[in-house]
């Protein structure tokens, strides 16, 4: 069995400068599609779902990458200076350098926005996407939620502080982040993709609303598209039970496409 913590971090290079931090296992078995996770707002590559799913595609012979977005991890830059617009970079140039032929692209919260535009914009590889709890949109659902009061401190400091139970340290929202949010919305118009989804989310989820995975099921194009509710599941979908339901669902895909 593989251990992903043998699995070295490796280093992409980004154009401009900066790199992206990311862990690799090749396929050694023919025929099935490679799988690219991506992970949510202020989380790594290193969480308990990218660690379980590189055990499980190693033991199915399927070539796996995870990696770091800029500002996250051991990825460099810094939080509070980037924004979607960097991290949809960083998940296209990872799925362009580090992956050759089928894809299946994961994402997890902020990750599954990610998802979503990878797969709209390279839909002849990215064959396959599995949500887990995906957050597109998030930044126009925030700023729809402001108060006049926190408009004004957004408009004249350039940044809102959120607590959250994720995290020890607040969110950071910058009138960047919100921007370049704003010009990469997903939900607005059909999704013109036609591979296969599915859509994992719990419905005691108290961050992402678990109608969203409906309604990104609705917006979708194509006809081969799921969606997984559990019932007593929250947020993090990080139980036994919910990652076997994301194991199998990879499986699923995998063999579909």
């Amino acid at each position: 069995m593989n251990d992903p913590a043998s699995t070295p971090v490796q280093r992409l290079e980004r154009p401009g400068g900066g790199h992206i931090a990311y862990r690799s296992t090749p396929a050694t078995r023919q025929g099935l599609p490679g799988v690219v996770f991506i992970h949510g707002l202020r989380s790594d590559m290193d969480g308990g779902k990218a660690e379980t799913l590189e055990t499980f595609l190693a033991e199915r012979g399927q070539a796996y990458v995870r990696f770091d977005c800029t500002g996250h991890g051991r990825s460099s830059g810094k939080f509070e200076e980037t924004t979607l617009a960097d991290w949809a970079d960083d998940a296209l140039l990872v799925f362009d350098t580090l992956t050759t032929g089928p894809q299946i692209v994961v994402g997890s919260s902020m990750g599954g926005w990610l998802m979503l535009l990878t797969g709209l914009a390279r839909p002849a590889r990215a064959t396959g996407l599995v949500g887990i709890a995906a957050a597109p949109d998030f930044t126009a659902r925030f700023q729809e939620e402001l108060s006049p009061s926190d408009r004004e401190t957004l408009r004249r400091e350039g940044r809102l502080l959120r607590p959250t139970d994720y995290d020890a340290e607040p969110y950071v929202f910058t009138r960047e982040m919100l921007d370049a949010g704003a010009a990469r919305t997903v939900l607005d118009k059909p999704l013109a993709y036609k591979g296969g989804v599915r859509l994992l989310h719990g419905m005691l989820d108290d961050a992402v609303p678990w109608r969203l995975s409906l309604e990104i099921a609705e917006k979708a194009e194509t006809k081969n598209v799921r969606v997984h509710l559990i019932k007593d599941g929250d947020h993090r979908l990080s139980r036994e039970s919910d990652l076997a339901l994301l194991r199998a669902t990879v499986a699923e895909l995998s063999e579909a496409v």
